[in-house]
């Protein structure tokens, strides 16, 4: 197989690092490295996403008729590549990427008219409500409530795991509207309005020590009838369409990739009992073992990108890509905090510790990554029983 790119699109890859050159700031995740919770990266990367926004590029591979520019797929893959190889700060990606094609699948044509510009421009931040407290893996056993009321839905429940809840504008959520049904086919999904009465948020401190997370309230929330998406009572489906697109993870091998390298170049300068961390043979295999894991997963999300750009929605090659990167990051975090020794330990960002702490703190983010999503168990059940047919 060729993996090698037409001069075309080389041509396009230098546009875009050209474009980060001009737009991050300064010694951008070098000597500058932010804290992606810290207010100062927040209005950082609404900025910059705003600028993307403009220029069409947020949203450049939907269709022109919902605010995108009719890009081909491969054209999106490799902005997403460079984006994330020079870690660009952008926010409020899970709108373009998954919850967009979405509403564009299911949504009503006044849905798409409410919803879709503001996605696109990349001034809408969305805030994911699909856990609760007890229904984690077994998303469908959820117990929020929306019930009908005249002209509205009042919802009640509790959400949990919501990225970026504090700082989101809208949030697209499961609730139950039919208690009485199998859980699978009692449940709808709603986008709503973060400043509707009756929605409290609560930030939660994870082990990196960030409130990334949060926890989200709904008491006696009300919302118009237009709130729900396609059909009610027929959420899980549209759910399990977000979901797919969420778990394509097709620009993680690229941010493996740069991670690699600052190890590899730290392994060059680093000296140890006479000799370099490159040096050693253990290390080099290791950092060995990690570029051919790249790979693979590189190759996977290949295999996700050309299932999107025929206009799929993206099967079991999509938690095949979840699981291997998801496991592939916590290994590199290790082999990383392995080569540092007790200076590993040092928390992010702070005076002694190596590549900024960037490897802290991921190995200590890179525990949710097998969970966040659809735990790897999950994963490897439905590629068992979609992919390959194997009984429940």
């Amino acid at each position: 197989m060729d993996f090698s790119w037409s001069a075309e699109e080389e041509t396009f890859r230098e546009e875009i690092r050209d474009f980060l050159k001009a737009e991050l700031p300064a010694g951008w995740n070098d000597s500058l490295v932010l804290d992606k919770e810290d207010d100062e990266y927040i209005k950082i990367a609404k900025e910059f996403t705003r600028k993307l926004g403009a220029k069409g590029w947020f949203t450049a591979h939907w269709p022109e008729a919902y605010g995108g520019l009719s890009w081909p797929f491969w054209q999106h893959f490799i902005m997403n590549e460079e984006m994330s190889t020079a870690d660009a700060p952008i926010i409020g990606g899970n709108g373009p990427k998954f919850l967009g094609p979405t509403i564009i699948h299911y949504g009503s044509d006044e849905q798409k008219k409410q919803f879709l510009p503001g996605i696109a421009k990349g001034e809408d931040l969305w805030v994911q409500g699909y856990s609760e407290p007890n229904s984690g893996s077994d998303l469908a056993s959820l117990q929020t409530r929306a019930e009908e009321d005249g002209d509205d839905w009042v919802i009640n429940g509790q959400k949990i795991w919501s990225s970026y809840g504090h700082y989101a504008d809208w949030c697209f959520m499961l609730a139950r509207t039919d208690p009485e049904a199998p859980k699978h086919r009692g449940i709808s999904y709603f986008l709503l309005d973060m400043k509707t009465p009756g929605i409290t948020v609560r930030p939660l401190i994870n082990i990196a020590g960030t409130k990334g997370f949060n926890e989200i309230f709904f008491e006696n929330v009300r919302v118009p009838k237009n709130a729900l998406l396609g059909e009610k009572n027929r959420g899980w489906y549209m759910a399990t369409t977000t979901l797919s697109y969420e778990r394509t993870a097709i620009e993680a091998p690229a941010r493996a990739q740069r991670i690699l390298n600052d190890l590899v170049r730290y392994a060059k300068l680093t000296k140890r009992n006479g000799q370099t961390l490159a040096e050693a043979p253990a290390i080099r295999q290791r950092l060995a073992q990690l570029a051919i894991e790249i790979d693979v997963s590189r190759c996977l999300s290949y295999r996700v990108a050309t299932s999107q750009a025929r206009d799929a929605i993206p099967g079991p090659e999509a938690p095949a890509n979840k699981v291997f990167t998801s496991e592939m990051m916590q290994r590199l975090a290790q082999v990383g905090m392995q080569m540092m020794g007790l200076y590993g330990q040092l928390e992010f960002n702070t005076k002694w510790a190596p590549l900024k702490g960037k490897i802290e703190r991921l190995y200590l983010t890179s525990i949710s990554g097998t969970i966040a999503g659809g735990t790897s168990e999950i994963q490897r059940n439905i590629i068992a029983e979609r992919g390959l047919g194997l009984p429940r």
